[in-house]
């Protein structure tokens, strides 16, 4: 299976274009998208956006989304958010929005709400997409400071996903293999970021996109 991620649109429409050439350049088979398709914009910006992606797309909503954009999703791509799906033969656990921070945005949970949300339908070498980080693990804001979720960290640390998705930070665009699993942050779409990863059996491999690449 081979996968085109992306995360961080925040409503730049005008990289949709560059999104479907890689699609169709790179022939990935699904789009798995991480969140913030919107900049604090509404659920009907999010399907519109969604809708314009030539691909079947796997999405969550970030922390700037709006609370409603899963069930507004779900009419144009497969909503991901506290629910799973089977693709390609692959388990993958998906869950939206942020852990709490100090900006207030309108889609934050607290460490509680996501372990009761991602917990339930985790599996041990799943695909896990999540918007937030994982606490410690491509998390850290220019300063130095790990911002990740806890939840997220400690789920990890008990199911060990094949690869554990991200987005939400991003200035800290990488990829780490860390315990049998490999983290990636794509890095923001809204500034020509993204990820191809590549699923061969049990093993995972990505290479990354960077803005000289994009539309602008």
């Amino acid at each position: 299976m081979k996968f085109l991620v992306i995360t961080d649109l925040h409503q730049k429409a005008s990289n949709i274009e560059w999104i479907n050439r890689l699609i169709e350049s790179e022939g990935t088979d699904a789009v798995l998208f991480l969140g913030d398709v919107t900049d604090m914009g509404t659920a009907d910006d999010a399907a519109e956006i969604v809708s314009s992606i030539r691909s079947k797309v796997y999405c969550l909503p970030g922390n700037c989304d709006p609370r409603d954009l899963p069930e507004k999703i779900s009419a144009v791509a497969t909503d991901m958010h506290g629910k799973s799906a089977e693709i390609g033969g692959y388990y993958v656990a998906g869950l939206g929005g942020s852990n709490i921070t100090i900006f207030g945005t309108p889609f934050e949970l607290t460490e509680e709400e996501i372990d009761a949300k991602l917990r339930p339908i985790s599996r041990r070498r799943m695909i896990l997409m999540t918007h937030a980080p994982a606490y410690g693990t491509l998390d850290h804001i220019p300063n130095g400071t790990s911002v990740g979720s806890p939840a997220i960290k400690k789920i990890c640390d008990e199911f060990r996903p094949l690869v554990a998705l991200s987005g939400h930070i991003h200035e800290d665009i990488g990829a780490k293999y860390i315990d049998g699993t490999l983290y990636v942050n794509p890095g923001p779409a809204r500034d020509g970021h993204a990820a191809i990863l590549v699923l061969d059996g049990d093993r995972a491999y990505v290479r990354f996109v960077g803005p000289t690449d994009s539309a602008d």
